[in-house]
């Protein structure tokens, strides 16, 4: 056997091109990931203002828009828009003496707290003003820099990505008839709905790191898992084998370092930023963050979002199941009628 025919043996050319497309998610997941927490900075935070329009205008003015100013009649308002998760920090300026208040909320993400006074302390210094951080919402003690929820969601999302791919190596990614996509499917919510409760025993009675919310976190949970799975299924369903990779380059690439885990949206490059609020990584840590601190405020939108992507993944998959076994069907006159004409 001559060499050539010995790697052919060896390493065919469809695992060649396998290893080249596992060689660009590897090198995606690295720009991925530099890119977005290389260098995080201040972009658009919503701030509100309780003070003189000029320190309105200054702090809207500041190089690079790190802030996005909204005047506000006072501090109730402002604390409660915070609360209501309209804005992500608050100003007030002191009406007598030279040290002001700066709120924010520290349980939707330390680093953009941080990143805020950091801003805000500058300006002041400037002013020869001083600044007091309170810190309306702060994590619980279980969950030191809040980001129990992202990686729960990263777990949960991860659960069923895995169980549609097993599924895919047990009997093929494209399902050879409708009844097997069916209870593929089916299978999958016993699955989901397990895989919530795991996830919120531990979260809630094992670990406490997110004590006092078990339901709601094994129904978030539940959904996340399921999305995940519908979505990888309907990958696989189009674009065999490498529908896994697919969703790799979803899930793991591009939803993980933009889901506000530890580096919230504001704090992103444009493109990080601007994806985090489309997928479900960012759409379920959203979701647990406000639902856990901030009594469920602006949780409609991120947990509608999840909904969305594991209803497409369930039409995209028996749309494209039909699809193929059409195709299939097709094809099987062809063939039958080339074996007929070869045995004549």
């Amino acid at each position: 056997m001559r060499t050539e025919e010995r790697l052919r043996d060896a390493i065919p050319p469809r695992t060649i091109l396998l290893v080249a497309g596992v060689l660009l998610l590897q090198l995606g997941f690295i720009l991925s990931y530099v890119g977005a927490f290389h260098s995080p900075s201040p972009s658009g935070v919503r701030l509100a203002v309780v003070g003189p329009q000029a320190t309105v205008q200054r702090l809207d003015a500041l190089p690079d828009d790190p802030l996005e100013v909204e005047p506000a009649a006072s501090e109730a308002e402002v604390r409660q828009r915070i609360l209501d998760r309209e804005v992500s920090a608050g100003f007030v300026v002191a009406r007598t003496g030279t040290t002001d208040r700066l709120l924010v909320a520290s349980a939707a993400g330390p680093a953009l707290a941080t990143a805020v006074e950091q801003v805000v302390t500058q300006v002041e210094n400037a002013q020869r003003r001083t600044v007091q951080v309170v810190d309306l919402v702060a994590p619980e003690a279980g969950d030191a820099r809040a980001l129990t929820g992202f990686y729960a969601v990263v777990g949960w999302l991860v659960g069923g990505y895995l169980a549609a791919a097993a599924l895919a190596i047990a009997r093929g990614a494209r399902p050879a008839t409708l009844q097997r996509t069916l209870i593929r499917l089916g299978a999958m919510v016993p699955y989901a709905v397990l895989s919530g409760l795991g996830g919120a025993l531990i979260l809630d009675q094992w670990l406490h790191a997110l004590a006092g919310h078990f339901f709601a976190l094994w129904w978030i949970g539940a959904l996340l898992t399921f999305t995940a799975a519908t979505v990888t299924m309907a990958l696989q369903v189009l674009f065999g084998v490498l529908g896994v990779g697919l969703t790799v380059l979803i899930f793991v690439i591009l939803g993980n370092p933009s889901a506000g885990g530890a580096y919230q949206a504001e704090l992103l490059p444009t493109f990080w930023r601007v994806i985090g609020g489309a997928l479900p990584n960012g759409a379920g840590t959203e979701a647990l963050r406000n639902y856990v601190y901030f009594s469920g405020h602006a949780t409609t939108r991120p947990l509608l979002l999840i909904a969305i992507w594991g209803a497409a993944g369930l039409l995209v998959t028996l749309a494209g199941s039909l699809l193929h076994l059409r195709r299939a069907a097709q094809r099987e006159p062809v063939s039958e009628g080339r074996h007929a004409k070869h045995e004549a």
